[in-house]
């Protein structure tokens, strides 16, 4: 019996971590770097990112697709996925870290009002400011999976008044659930997104949901950019509707140097790198999930390609 054989086609990833990882983690796993793949009808099971058009041609033994990130949205857009072959995103410890750490940071920020002592410190001005407790300070958390469920248990756990939306109920420790949108929105003053993106959730950050927010709400967006409306969201920043936003996240990345966002008082830029698929977590992510299908067990984080997730 040969040794499972995995094609490694990640576009713009260092390739050595995750090599070293492999060959850690599954001595026996036979790793082919695209476009060196050898016969193609050798390979049982790929994973990829951001992967050249062609790639899954002659593989036709191909059993499983893995994606390197959550988000499998800009894959599924390529429409180069061979059908029926199952596609499995990246659920990674580190992952989950990463966002904790930057949604944590930012919505202290906020909480802090860090942002209006910088403006304070560029007219030399000592001013203490008031202070919310946590318990008065109403976050919400839009995506309730692994990384918004992550977050919204973490906010809870500092004794923040947490509440969290998702199509289906999820039950999260100290986390208010919603299914209705409206009646979320209403009393949110940190709204952090962490949908995923479907043809649903496309531009759902727009004037409307804003409008829904207590006057002066901030927003901070981890997911991707297409959930926010860009005119909408300056509109709403210029009315001061929304006092502030964090964006790390745009409907085109890098984000043009002409964008209005760079030079906006209100918006912190970041270069999507909230959080970042790690090697050193992941790997054993990747090997255990192979492992299953290897032993034919029930793979974990399939894709239900038509929900986009």
């Amino acid at each position: 019996m040969k040794n499972p054989t995995l094609l490694f086609a990640c576009t713009g990833v260092d390739s050595a971590p995750w090599l070293a990882g492999l060959a850690d983690e599954f001595p026996d796993l036979e790793v082919r770097l695209w476009p060196d793949l050898g016969d193609p009808a050798e390979i049982d099971y790929a994973f990829v990112w951001k992967p050249a058009a062609g790639i899954f041609e002659g593989l036709i033994n191909l059993k499983l697709i893995f994606c390197l990130g959550a988000g499998v949205d800009a894959l599924l857009k390529l429409d180069l996925l061979p059908p029926g072959i199952p596609l499995v995103r990246m659920v990674d410890p580190g992952l989950a870290i990463g966002m904790n750490e930057f949604v944590l940071m930012q919505v202290l920020h906020y909480h802090r009002r860090m942002h209006d002592y910088a403006a304070l410190q560029r007219e030399a001005r000592w001013e203490p400011l008031d202070q919310k407790l946590p318990e008065d300070r109403v976050v919400g958390i839009m995506g309730l999976g692994n990384l918004g469920g992550t977050c919204a248990k973490t906010l809870a756990s500092l004794g923040f008044d947490v509440r969290g939306w998702s199509r289906t109920p999820k039950q999260i420790e100290g986390v208010k659930s919603y299914e209705d949108l409206d009646l979320f929105l209403r009393d949110i003053e940190i709204l952090v997104c962490l949908l995923p993106l479907t043809p649903d959730t496309v531009g759902i950050v727009d004037a409307a949901l804003l409008a829904k927010l207590p006057k002066g709400a901030y927003l901070i967006n981890v997911a991707r950019g297409p959930h926010v409306v860009d005119d909408d969201l300056l509109a709403a920043l210029g009315s001061g509707q929304i006092a502030g936003a964090t964006l790390d996240v745009f409907h085109q990345e890098p984000l043009p140097a002409s964008h209005p966002y760079w030079r906006h008082g209100s918006v912190i830029v970041v270069p999507h790198c909230s959080a970042l698929t790690q090697p050193k977590t992941a790997v054993r992510t990747l090997v255990a999930n192979l492992r299953r299908a290897i032993e034919g067990q029930t793979v974990e984080n399939i894709v239900d390609i038509a929900r986009g997730y």
